[in-house]
């Protein structure tokens, strides 16, 4: 599959489609945002796209405060590996094992399964979609980054092991330019990139089949065809994962646009409004995620506006807007009210607009 064949497949996807795809390709994690009244229309879009777009077994995690590790491990499991595993039985208690003492023959006792880690092969499904993960616990959010990078984790109830082509995507409701409650730094410096879903932007595989929750039909700006027409024909397979693998393998950046990428990187580290800075892991996953982006387009380089495309989507969900007390310019003799007025209205948008506004290479 060549460059201009990727392009094609990149024009039948939908943008949440075309997130996925990019970062099945690169085995990373995504953050996709949207309004709190969509979620859930969202979570049910996600899965269809996994399954049908795809070929992927997935699962949907309903998360809130009160959600606990053994949660997730009963939910996170492949179908092969339900089939397989039974969840650990309490030992006998005491009466119990001197009642069974006075058999001879020990050949009817329940024996218990075996571990988890001993079943063959991955016992997770391919993408695990997290609903309002910012709500669970900071424990939590740990345990999972373990998940995300080593794809192991053990519990209690066994080991988990997810498969190479393993995408966890927590969904989130963004209503105001700071996602509240937020998710822990090192989690989102983990996360490759992210996508916010406009509900005027609409639901492929819902709308289809008419599976729009109550009151959202309405929502969505997108006309209603046939279902003759409207059906969507497109099905990635593994070989178009790996055909862009190697394409974005095989991309080249001249140096002037390498020195495009490190200025916006500068200049976001040295931004006032930009607490924290940029990772180098971010650093990093943007000039990889400009090589993704170019096969998709077309072309074997990269472009200036790549660049800026590839900026918005790695940087929109790590950027941490100043607190006006943490400024730094306050060392220096600034005023606390007049920093408050000057960052008042900053958003991360708003930076990388800023940021962006930097002139590109010719």
């Amino acid at each position: 599959m060549n460059d201009t064949d990727l392009a094609d497949l990149a024009e039948q996807l939908s943008d949440l489609e075309v997130a996925l795809f990019l970062c099945l390709v690169a085995r990373e994690h995504c953050l996709i945002e949207t309004t709190s009244y969509c979620i859930r229309d969202l979570a049910k879009e996600l899965a269809l796209i996994s399954s049908s777009t795809f070929g992927y077994s997935y699962c949907v995690l309903e998360c809130s405060s009160a959600t606990s590790i053994e949660d997730i491990f009963n939910d996170v499991l492949s179908p092969d590996a339900r089939a397989n595993y039974r969840p650990s039985r309490p030992w006998m208690n005491a009466e119990t094992s001197s009642k069974r003492s006075s058999f001879k023959s020990l050949d009817n006792y329940s024996k218990p399964p075996a571990p988890l880690s001993q079943l063959p092969g991955s016992n997770v499904v391919n993408v695990v979609v997290a609903k309002n993960f910012n709500y669970v616990s900071d424990d939590i959010q740990v345990q999972m980054l373990h998940l995300m990078r080593s794809r192991e984790l053990v519990t209690e109830n066994g080991a988990l092991n997810a498969p190479e082509d393993f995408l966890f995507i927590p969904l989130v409701a963004r209503d105001s330019d700071q996602l509240q409650p937020p998710l822990k730094t090192h989690l989102v410096d983990n996360l490759f990139v992210s996508h916010f879903h406009n509900p005027g932007s609409g639901y492929t595989y819902l709308e289809e089949n008419d599976w729009l929750s109550d009151g959202q039909l309405s929502a969505s700006s997108v006309i209603h065809k046939s279902k003759q027409k409207q059906m969507k024909q497109a099905m990635v397979s593994r070989a178009a994962l790996e055909s862009l693998r190697e394409r974005s393998a095989l991309v080249s950046t001249s140096a002037e646009v390498v020195r495009y990428i490190q200025d916006i990187v500068v200049f976001l580290r040295l931004s006032r409004a930009v607490a924290r800075g940029v990772s180098a892991k971010a650093n990093i996953q943007f000039s990889r995620f400009t090589q993704l982006l170019a096969p998709l387009h077309g072309i074997d380089y990269v472009t200036p506006s790549i660049v800026a495309l590839a900026a918005r989507k790695v940087f929109r969900h790590r950027i941490c807007v100043t607190a006006p007390g943490e400024d730094r310019s306050l060392q220096y003799g600034s005023n606390l009210h007049a920093v408050s007025q000057v960052l008042a209205d900053v958003t991360p948008d708003s930076i990388l607009d800023g940021v962006l506004a930097l002139e590109p290479p010719l």
